[in-house]
């Protein structure tokens, strides 16, 4: 690893491994995964990528309506029209990069539909299209002598410097530290600050806390979406997610009682957007006074489920469940961020040179709640825009970044135990679904003083203490957050 870099990429997701392969040879990249570059959020991503790619009988105007809708009208106008307006080209460019989408008996892309969507415009592969979109990307990444991915090494700070920023890093038990003049920061979400949550183990927020600890403005951080369709497993803290597009092939949800229920909440039924379904869920159990809920799409043949869903058929076989007989149980779980490091339509963050692309990023576009299959699309159009931007402040002539010296002491005293699991246990109790307001108020005076604790304390700078720092720093913007909304 050399000591400087033109361009430094925290994450090896959709948003970084876009972004990256943008560059010429002539600028140099560097992108960090925190654990190997299969684990992200991208990787986990079933459902597939939104685009108006056939003006048949769908158009950008229902793209943009479906996606406004979905938001509450909270959404960035200016971005949703960036989003849907570029994105068909962007999913066309990884297509010519050879990611395989999905195709009919004529060779046309088979469209899916999901809660949302008016029209069937979801490209996918089988329920693994992340995996193969990063995959896919990453290959062509490796091809380009220019961009060097370096696994297994943790960001613990980044600081502003002369021309750029300094990136403390950690492999193992070794520190070292590199030099960058543009950082790009998507590192994914935050699900790890809550006890359940469909999202890797890598998702702390750490991209975030950066951004926040070099001054950088965050926005609407309290606009957590929680996905309706988990795998019910109280036991994991890792919930496997039943797609959106399970519900858009034709499942039923069911409660306690095997019956439908939809109808009471919304005329959308199952395919009302991902926060009116959650809230009708709990609502329901509040009514029934059961947390028992069901996905049913037992009357679909079984050779079709099992080619058209083929990931989530396996993992629900490994628990026990045989989707073409038996019922899904099924409860709301933390999904997704809609709020984050606030960036303008180029990915720009409120500090020169500092740029956020995919789920750590507020771009605007989503709002209220995220409309499925908009995020792959986002981190494609968003981290491509961060690149070039990038390029042209390059061509422009600015000043490199001079790498100088290291910090050289890391040590301190033992993180304390306990505090992410009583962070989890306050943000499940306090902001989930339906936020309880006065446990909102109590659980930030805990994560405050939690806060302090982290800042003012001298504690080793290991992985475990960088975590918990960042779901902490992310706990508090939340509630904080959350708190000035209900005044």
């Amino acid at each position: 690893m050399k000591k400087s870099y033109d361009v430094l990429i925290a994450g090896s997701g959709i948003a970084g491994l876009y972004a990256a392969i943008q560059f010429g040879c002539d600028t140099s990249v560097l992108m960090l995964a925190k654990q190997s570059r299969e684990i992200c959020s991208t990787a986990l991503a079933q459902g597939g990528v939104a685009g108006v790619l056939k003006h048949d009988d769908d158009s950008f105007d229902l793209h943009v309506k479906d996606t406004l809708v979905a938001g509450s009208y909270k959404n960035d106008i200016d971005a949703v029209e960036v989003l849907v307006h570029e994105g068909p080209e962007d999913i066309r460019k990884i297509i010519e990069m050879g990611v395989d989408f999905d195709k009919d008996e004529n060779g046309e892309l088979n469209m899916t539909l999901e809660g949302g969507h008016s029209r069937r415009r979801i490209v996918h592969h089988k329920d693994r299209t992340g995996k193969e979109i990063a995959e896919k990307l990453t290959k062509v990444a490796a091809q380009k002598s220019n961009i060097q991915l370096e696994e297994n090494t943790m960001i613990i700070n980044i600081e502003r410097v002369v021309g750029g920023f300094r990136a403390d890093l950690l492999r193992g038990e070794e520190y070292s530290c590199v030099y960058a003049s543009f950082v790009i920061l998507a590192t994914g979400g935050i699900g790890r600050v809550y006890r359940y949550t469909t999202n890797p183990a890598t998702a702390t927020g750490d991209g975030i806390r950066f951004a926040y600890e070099m001054g950088a403005k965050i926005k609407n951080i309290s606009a957590v979406q929680f996905h309706p369709t988990a795998f019910n497993s109280p036991n994991s803290r890792e919930q496997f997610l039943i797609s959106e597009a399970v519900r858009g092939e034709g499942a039923y949800l069911l409660n306690c009682d095997k019956q439908r229920f939809m109808d009471r909440y919304d005329e959308r039924l199952e395919l009302a957007p991902r926060d009116v379904v959650s809230r009708a869920i709990v609502l329901e159990s509040r009514r029934t006074g059961s947390n028992e809920f069901f996905l049913d799409i037992t009357h679909k043949d079984r050779e079709f489920l099992f080619d058209r869903f083929p990931a989530i058929s396996e993992a629900c076989l490994a628990r026990g469940v045989d989707i073409s007989k038996d019922l899904i149980p099924v409860y709301p779980c933390q999904h997704y961020l809609m709020g984050g490091i606030d960036v303008d339509l180029n990915a720009r963050t409120t500090l020169p040179r500092l740029y956020a692309a995919g789920e750590c990023a507020h771009t605007g576009v989503h709002g209220g709640n995220r409309l499925a299959s908009n995020s792959l699309l986002e981190g494609l159009v968003f981290g491509r825009r961060a690149a070039l931007d990038i390029i042209k402040c390059l061509d422009a002539g600015f000043a490199r970044v001079n790498p100088g010296p290291c910090p050289d002491d890391f040590s301190g005293a033992p993180l304390p135990t306990g505090i992410r699991t009583a962070v989890r246990e306050i943000m499940q109790r306090a902001y989930f679904v339906i936020p309880n307001p006065s446990a909102v108020r109590q659980g930030l005076k805990r994560v405050e003083e939690f806060m302090k604790r982290l800042q003012n304390g001298r504690f080793a700078q290991t992985a475990d203490f960088c975590e918990a720092k960042s779901l902490v720093t992310v706990a508090c913007l939340i509630l904080q957050d959350a708190a000035q909304n209900f005044e």
